[in-house]
């Protein structure tokens, strides 16, 4: 083999010989220079006499020990409620701060039948939450129309839009959804038209609050509810379920609601613990009964009747079409899909959304290569923690996809700003030890507004001001993180043979669903596995499709875009995979199937 290696960032490979697989990875790399970044492979460290506790109270091996100490599991008591998440984990609605303020005056709203408004952000949270309290709202009677805005008209957070259809519509209520805790200036313009507001969020609040009716956010500093980790949907749910106990109505009209409760969290990515593992065991039992015509409607347009639910496929799956409709269209569509019960009307709704989302794609992907290109032009990857790029066209609707995925490339926080018209709005993701909400306020005088989490984040900014920022951001990110973080690391829950993998171990796995952020799927490492037949590229030659052979077991292994690791597998040689295990469902046969992390020579590190 002639190998050629033209910089640390990639290297460029030419294979010489007679076997077919030349042809294909020489097909496949031809003039090309592809990024290899060697993953570091980090254990979890879980507290050894813990996991020998976890051992015997379990009776099982040590990997599994390992994976139970993780979660916080060493004895049968505290597995109890986390291998049976059910509605007894769900805290009690009247801990939040002013929940008591705002079930009052929505339960005298409805029972006077007075028009309510239901204002949610354009994404998957914001639409669900929306949804969901709208169909919780007509099941007890009330006057209820929802509202979302324009992304690209109105932007993120409550609109002046918003509030005047309030107005037009004759209502003196309006709730928001995933938006709104730092709205200071809208709510006391709703207030100036003689609106009350009623914010349910979850979005960290700033040091000055709006004077709203009641502000519904787990994250005020003086909130004692017990559980921070609620995405918008969450926090809109508990209203729900304050306002049927409060109005003596059955908890089953917002209980019956928890599948977009369970989608909105899984889209989000706030952890599956606590009452959020309850609310998303309860909503994939729902969608497995196909009883939403918008859902179900959605989840076959996307080709995926016949799979499994998983919080994955609702991630991957369904949040990005559901994201579609006010990605490039009116959001709107997304709580009519959601809320109908016309399955033809389903059906046609989805068929589009899935369609638009194609659109997006294509979109995302030119946005991503102009993007990388800046990249490769434009930065020091030696000496830039953290990456601001920006363009003149770039889609408001694409950016924080373009953002992750920029982030997901170079292992470093990032910036994305789309600039119209002398303004920037801009979408921000990072990554563990980088919190991008303090690193906004940080940046705060050269913005005109930002908001967020400690990973996701989006802001406001003129043109002019790029500059600086980008030289603020930078500063700040120089600070807070050191090179080695930004080195991308697989974490490892374990060693194991795969011959230890049979049906035990598969019950053992499923036992710990639903998984999500907070609660992964474990990943495992197998040393000296040999690859046995004959290894493939499919999809486009972008993933890797080969049977991994070890003590007299035999899987197979799928590795997604992972296909320049192909020429470790045509070598025959001993070698050392990453992955997690699952089961992999074609024509109605299951098969245990392992998705490839990583691969590594037998003596690499």
């Amino acid at each position: 083999m002639n190998s050629h290696r033209p910089d640390a960032s990639g290297y460029r490979i030419r294979l010489t010989g007679r076997s077919p697989h030349f042809d294909i990875f020489n097909h496949l790399l031809e003039g090309a220079c592809l990024p290899q970044p060697q993953l570091i492979w980090e254990y979890t460290q879980p507290d050894p006499d813990l996991v020998n506790q976890a051992q015997e109270e379990f009776d099982v091996p040590e990997f599994y020990a390992r994976v139970l100490v993780s979660r916080g599991i060493t004895t049968r008591d505290e597995g109890k409620p986390f291998f049976n998440p059910g509605r007894q984990l769900v805290h009690d609605p009247l801990l939040m701060k002013d929940m008591d303020k705002a079930v009052r005056r929505l339960a005298r709203e409805t029972k006077s039948e007075q028009p309510i408004l239901v204002f949610g952000d354009y994404d998957v949270d914001g639409t669900t939450a929306a949804s969901m309290l709208y169909l919780t709202l007509k099941a007890l009677g009330a006057r209820v129309s929802t509202y979302i805005p324009s992304r690209e008209n109105e932007g993120y957070g409550l609109s002046t839009g918003g509030i005047e259809y309030a107005e037009l519509i004759g209502s003196s209520l309006l709730i928001t959804c995933d938006c709104g805790i730092n709205a200071v200036e809208q709510v006391a313009y709703a207030a100036g038209k003689g609106i009350d507001v009623i914010i349910t969020d979850h979005h960290i609040p700033d040091l000055e609050l709006p004077k709203a009716l009641a502000i519904l956010n787990p994250k005020q500093t003086d909130c004692p509810y017990p559980f921070k980790g609620l995405c918008g949907a969450g926090v809109a749910f508990k209203l729900a379920l304050a306002l049927t106990d409060y109005m003596g109505a059955d908890a089953e009209l917002a209980w019956r609601n928890a599948d977009l409760v369970a989608l909105g969290t899984a889209a989000d990515i706030v952890p599956v613990l606590d009452e959020n593992r309850a609310i998303v065991a309860e909503g994939l039992r729902q969608m497995e009964e196909r009883s939403r015509p918008g859902l179900s409607a959605l989840w076959s347009a996307a080709g995926m009747s016949g799979k499994d639910l998983t919080v994955g496929r609702l991630v991957f799956g369904i949040a990005p079409k559901i994201n579609a409709a006010g990605r490039l269209g009116d959001a709107g569509r997304a709580v009519k899909l959601l809320t109908t019960d016309n399955h033809y009307r389903a059906m046609t709704m989805a068929k589009e959304l899935v369609e638009e989302n194609r659109r997006r794609q294509l979109i995302q992907e030119s946005t991503v290569e102009e993007a990388i290109f800046q990249v490769n032009a434009n930065h020091d990857l030696g000496a830039e923690k953290a990456l601001v790029l920006h363009s003149q066209g770039w889609h408001q609707g694409v950016i924080g996809i373009v953002a992750a995925r920029i982030r997901d490339n170079f292992h470093r926080p990032t910036a994305i700003i789309a600039v119209e018209n002398g303004m920037g709005k801009g979408s921000l993701r990072s990554m563990a030890g980088f919190d991008l909400y303090e690193a906004l306020t940080s940046c705060q005088e050269h913005l005109v507004g930002y908001g967020g989490h400690s990973v996701a984040a989006g802001l406001t900014i003129a043109a002019d001001k790029l500059a600086d920022f980008e030289t603020a951001f930078l500063a700040w990110a120089d600070e807070k993180l050191t090179f080695e973080q930004l080195l991308p690391r697989q974490i490892i829950d374990g060693d194991c043979t795969l011959d230890v993998i049979d049906s035990r171990f598969m019950r053992f796995l499923n036992s710990l669903e639903p998984y999500g952020p907070g609660n992964r799927r474990p990943v495992f490492a197998s040393r000296g596995v040999r690859v046995a037949g004959e290894p493939r590229l499919v999809g486009n030659a972008e993933h890797l499709k080969f049977q991994a052979s070890q003590n007299g077991a035999i899987f197979d292994v799928i590795g997604f875009n992972m296909a320049d690791h192909f020429e470790k597998l045509i070598l025959n040689a001993p070698l050392n995979i990453a992955y997690v295990v699952e089961e992999n469902v074609w024509r109605d046969k299951r098969r245990v199937q392992l998705q490839l992390k990583d691969i590594k020579m037998e003596n690499e590190s």
